[in-house]
C-alpha cells in the first residue's frame, strides 16, 4: 500500500512570482503593441513570445506530479526568461524601448529570476513519503526462474 504525503493545493496562479510574470508580459505586450509594423514583427514578436514563454512553462510545469518534472518545466521558464532579457536589451539599443522603460523591464526580471531559484530550490527539497511494504510473490521463485 503506497502512500503520499499530500501537500495543499495551491494554485499556481495564486503564487506572488507567478501573479509578477503576469504583470510583467503583459506590460511587455502593451509596450511593444504600440511600436511600428517593422518592430512588433522583429524585435516585438520575439519579445512577447519570450515573456509569455515563461509563464506558459511555469503553468505547465505545475501541473506535473513528480519534483523532477516540475524543476524541468521551471528550468525551461528560466531559459524564457533570459531571451526575454536578450530581446530587451535589443529593443533598448534599437530605440524601440527608454533606457529607464529597459531599467524598470529589467528590474522585474531580476527579481522573478530570484523567485524562479526559490521556487526551484523548494521544488528540489520537496519529498514523496512512501510508507514501508511488503511484497509477496504469488509464486514461489523457484516456478519464476525456469
Amino acid at each position: 500500500m503506497l502512500r503520499r504525503l499530500v501537500l495543499p493545493y495551491q494554485a499556481i496562479e495564486d503564487s506572488r512570482f507567478y501573479r509578477r510574470e503576469e504583470r510583467l508580459s503583459d506590460g511587455i505586450w502593451h509596450v511593444v503593441s504600440t511600436w511600428s509594423a517593422f518592430a512588433r514583427n522583429t524585435v516585438g514578436q520575439q519579445l512577447v513570445r519570450a515573456a509569455d514563454s515563461i509563464g506558459a512553462n511555469i503553468a505547465e510545469g505545475s501541473g506535473r506530479h513528480h519534483s523532477r518534472d516540475i524543476i524541468r518545466f521551471l528550468h525551461i521558464a528560466r531559459g524564457s526568461l533570459r531571451e526575454t532579457a536578450y530581446w530587451l536589451r535589443r529593443a533598448e539599443r534599437r530605440g524601440l524601448l527608454t533606457a529607464e522603460r529597459h531599467r524598470e523591464l529589467k528590474d522585474e526580471l531580476d527579481q522573478l529570476a530570484r523567485e524562479i531559484n526559490a521556487y526551484i530550490n523548494y521544488q528540489r527539497t520537496r519529498t514523496i513519503k512512501e510508507s514501508p511494504t511488503t511484497y509477496t510473490l504469488h509464486q514461489p521463485i523457484s516456478q519464476l526462474t525456469n
